[in-house]
């Protein structure tokens, strides 16, 4: 065992890092964004292993006893299928090989766990490239947002996660001497509080970002003393497959059941999701996706964490340069071609129009800039086809064709656009139509992917109590608001707040909506529609284990 502890003493100064992090919110990583931190020659040797693992069974898992191989990923750039084979377990075997391994990992001490799962990370830093191409050819993200999403970020994501349940499985004393004085004599009683992890805990993962929103639920089972089986969607398993792989290499080095963690594929013949969510030894449920699972996910008696659908709106008052906004605005609609959970769809406008430093801009006038502004980028042959990605999915694909059927004025329709890379990528630029404010019943609900929403109102409070509205019936993640008038900006956060939705002011340049620090930045607040939890608060952590107090005469 002075192995595996020397790996708490070798990550130690990571964690104190990340803990001071945890507290100060200021800007930490320990996984830098730029590829250029990494190995020289890791873009080029990632290539490689792309090549090499398509139309091949994914065998690097420490897995056994399967009962066949499944796989039916589709790259959206090459748009063929990647041949990935990975093994399938029945439910009953999964469970039975997480029970056992639960026994071992829920009695190891947090600061062994704390250690090995960091030293997993640093064994997923040095597959950083590998993630990034086979992210790229399940979910269609760009090259530099597929490494850094599903690299860095996601790291950074699985170590706040660590950090955050080491800090409260390390909050309360382990034992305590108790006295009270009653006068004559005084009453002592020993105390000690045993930490019981709650159990087995499931990760149901996306189809948009697999590891980003797998990760969190994932090393927060892990470091709460739970084992876990990952159930990645099944159009999106190779990049969380490489996750799950180096956390059991990790593992298996040091001496412990790789099935603590383990990857769990279905197929036509076993439909395992449900059968996993209602199984009795699972008493956890992580799940990113649709709404309409997410809330079968919440009326199980499990404890549950969701990330759902939700509307996110944009709240567009004054501001002092409006083409710099409409850039910004454009940017943040066209990144991985609107399919991140925090891309803006309604935008709401006055219809007296924006004020700006040169005047009030109409109505007409700021739509029309915002549907130039994305032109321009999608346009630009260096910077269009990397912003937009591919589309993941053909439904996604099809409800962008057809959103000119959906009603209001069409100001700026999809159009394809050549990737120098791959020249059959499934791509759809934004769509932006214009509404009035009465037209609810089309811009009322989630349309994923890049279809925008110009929403004509009476002015800005009849803005803001739109975008409320949305968000407390319908759920948000995140809210823009431009203005330059204090009173207005703090009405704007007031309403909001109010609904449990956070918002960002006056974004331009390099800050964007979409994008969330971990270690800073809360992802979602869990309390509105659009999911039941917060990445990374303490809650997602305790509600993990149990505190069971113990008292002796």
């Amino acid at each position: 065992m002075n192995s595996i502890n020397s790996l708490f003493e070798k990550h130690r100064s990571t964690l104190d890092s990340a803990l001071k992090a945890l507290s100060n919110r200021t800007y930490y990583t320990a996984y830098p964004e730029s590829p250029k931190s990494y190995q020289e020659d890791g873009d080029s040797k990632a290539r490689v292993w792309i090549g090499s693992i398509l139309n091949q069974d994914f065998k690097s898992l420490h897995q056994t006893e399967e009962s066949e191989w499944n796989g039916v990923e589709i790259s959206p750039f090459l748009q063929t299928g990647i041949g990935v084979k990975y093994p399938v377990f029945t439910v009953d075997a999964l469970i039975n090989k997480a029970e056992q391994a639960q026994k071992i990992w829920s009695k190891t001490s947090v600061e062994v766990r704390a250690g090995i799962l960091i030293e997993a990370l640093e064994k997923i830093s040095n597959r950083f490239f590998d993630i990034a191409h086979a992210t790229m050819h399940t979910t269609g993200q760009g090259y530099m947002m597929a490494f850094q999403a599903s690299g860095p970020h996601a790291n950074d994501r699985a170590l706040e996660a660590v950090a955050m349940g080491y800090q409260e499985l390390t909050r309360f004393p382990q034992n305590v001497e108790w006295i009270k004085n009653l006068g004559k004599f005084d009453l002592k009683i020993n105390k000690d509080w045993n930490i019981i992890p709650k159990g087995i805990g499931l990760v149901i993962g996306c189809s948009t970002f697999p590891t980003w929103n797998t990760v969190p639920g994932l090393f927060a089972t892990l470091i709460t003393g739970n084992a876990c089986i990952v159930k990645p969607h099944s159009k999106v398993i190779l990049p969380i497959a490489i996750v799950v792989e180096e956390i059991q290499n990790t593992l298996n080095e040091n001496g412990f059941d790789t099935n603590t963690v383990q990857l769990a594929v279905g197929s036509e013949k076993i439909q395992i999701t449900k059968q996993l969510c209602e199984h009795k030894s699972v008493k956890m449920i992580d799940y990113t996706g649709n709404s309409e699972f997410g809330n079968y996910i919440e009326t199980l008696p499990k404890t549950t964490f969701t990330e759902k659908a939700g509307v996110n709106s944009i709240i567009l008052d004054s501001v002092v340069d409006l083409k710099s906004v409409l850039g910004n605005i454009a940017f943040s609609a066209s990144l991985y071609s609107g399919q991140m959970c925090t891309a803006p769809q309604n935008i709401f406008v006055s219809e007296k129009g924006v004020n700006t430093n040169d005047g009030i801009v109409s109505f007409d006038e700021v739509s029309n800039g915002l549907a130039d502004a994305i032109t321009s980028l999608v346009d630009n042959p260096k910077a269009g086809a990397p912003t937009l990605g591919a589309i993941q999915a053909e439904a996604t694909y099809k409800r962008v064709q057809e959103a000119k059927n959906l009603g209001g004025k069409l100001i700026l329709d999809t159009k394809a656009i050549k990737n120098e890379e791959f020249e059959h990528a499934r791509i759809a630029t934004p769509v932006v139509i214009v509404l009035d404010k009465s037209q609810k019943e089309i811009y009322n609900n989630e349309c994923f992917g890049p279809i925008v929403f110009v929403i004509k109102t009476e002015g800005i409070d009849d803005s803001i109590q739109q975008a409320k509205y949305l968000a407390n019936e319908k759920g948000a993640l995140t809210c823009g608001a431009y203005t330059t008038d204090e009173n207005t900006k703090q009405k704007i956060k007031e309403e909001m707040n109010s609904v449990y939705v956070p918002v960002s002011f006056n974004f331009t340049g390099a800050g964007f909506i979409n994008s969330h620090a971990a270690f800073s930045d809360f992802h979602l607040t869990g309390a509105n529609p659009a999911g039941n939890a917060s990445f990374t608060n303490s809650e997602f952590v305790a509600k993990r284990f149990v505190l069971v107090g113990n008292r002796y005469m």
